[in-house]
């Protein structure tokens, strides 16, 4: 054990030594987790609309009045022709196109129906359907406010038998009232950035050892392989949990998200997923002899963790064979526990498979670290 404790204070000397290692481990993922959560917003807003209105009646400009105060769209241009608003989508001026037909209000009243155009770029699927989704919700809307006009102008006229019963829909938002994606995004991104420093800098910590030739010198003292390893990981452990500590702290002062459910609990997931995470890294730092393979390795399966963790995209939403992927990684699973605790409020009994998730990970990736580390003498 007196060997092991010089390899801690080996590693923790060369931690604070490397100025730029330090940066990266702390202040990087502060200006990070600021930084990210308010860019990294999937609401879908400021959505150019250029309309062309046919008809110039006092019903017509009600509906454009409605859209532009919806605050989802931002009025581009009345185009004179169908053509030439579809020109500016063309152009990469307008996202959405609305045509009103002539005679939009006479038929309206008359014939108490019309239609109308809508036409989206889709080349950016979800800002089309989106905002092709608002605008049709907008216009609903209106179409129903024009519906409790006629019958207050027809009043008693209209009997009880041919007015149609209404259904009054009062939705609530669990968990996240204001259905903000800010509580969405915000302890997801802080899964992530602790992956990236943890598993970046342990994937090219032995590599280093390699590159400088002190690991010759560790190979011919008696110190076994898991007391390398150990060593190694021990040490980013802790900086990965003092990471995860002033993440939270952010979290609660910048965005003010307290965690619903329990510290320790989270703090249990959170020193487990580290375990798993550095000795992943330190795998690929066994398997690689220079510090570019290992960075290079890490980058690939990095980006898959992140793609496939159900940050972006809910997991229920991929293929059978991605969720199987998915399901295959740690990041995916802290994701969850994450989100459950933080925002939800679970207990242990909620998430008690993902720490089992997360044990084993930790298990058979540092033992295959341990086992594939060649120790010469």
């Amino acid at each position: 054990m007196k060997v092991l404790g010089f390899i801690l204070r080996k590693e923790f000397i060369q931690i604070f030594r490397d100025k730029v290692i330090l940066a990266m481990m702390f202040f990087m993922p502060v200006m990070q987790l600021i930084i990210l959560p308010l860019a990294a917003n999937f609401e879908v807003k400021n959505i150019n609309l250029v309309y062309v209105d046919l008809d110039h009646s006092s019903y017509s400009m009600q509906l454009i009045a409605k859209i532009a105060a919806s605050g989802y769209f931002i009025i581009q241009d009345n185009s004179l022709s169908y053509n030439e608003g579809l020109q500016l989508i063309e152009n990469g001026k307008a996202d959405v196109l609305l045509e009103i037909p002539p005679h939009f209000e006479r038929d309206l009243v008359r014939n108490e129906k019309q239609s109308v155009i809508i036409a989206a770029d889709a080349i950016n699927g979800t800002k089309s359907t989106l905002g092709a989704t608002y605008l049709s919700s907008v216009i609903a809307d209106f179409n129903a406010g024009l519906d409790v006009n006629f019958k207050a102008v027809l009043g008693s006229g209209v009997s009880s038998a041919s007015t149609a019963s209404q259904l009054n829909i009062d939705a609530v938002n669990w968990y996240n009232p204001r259905a903000e994606y800010k509580y969405m995004m915000v302890p997801g991104i802080l899964v992530l950035l602790l992956t990236m420093i943890g598993g970046f800098i342990t994937a090219l910590n032995i590599v280093k050892e390699k590159e400088m030739g002190t690991i010759e010198q560790i190979n011919v003292t008696p110190l076994k392989k898991w007391q390398f390893i150990l060593g190694k990981l021990i040490p980013f452990w802790i900086v990965g949990m003092i990471v995860f500590t002033i993440g939270l702290i952010v979290m609660y002062l910048i965005y003010g998200i307290f965690p619903a459910g329990s510290l320790l609990l989270l703090y249990l997931f959170a020193a487990v997923y580290l375990i798993a995470l550095l000795g992943f890294g330190l795998l690929i730092s066994t398997l690689a002899d220079t510090q570019l393979q290992a960075m290079f390795i890490a980058f690939f399966f990095m980006m898959i963790f992140m793609l496939m963790s159900g940050f972006f995209t809910s997991t229920d939403s991929m293929p059978g064979w991605a969720r199987i992927i998915s399901n295959l990684t740690p990041v995916t699973h802290f994701i969850t526990v994450v989100r459950l605790i933080i925002l939800k409020g679970s207990n242990f009994a909620n998430v008690k498979m993902e720490l089992l998730y997360l044990t084993g990970f930790a298990i058979a990736l540092n033992a295959m670290a341990i086992y594939n580390y060649r120790k010469t003498s």
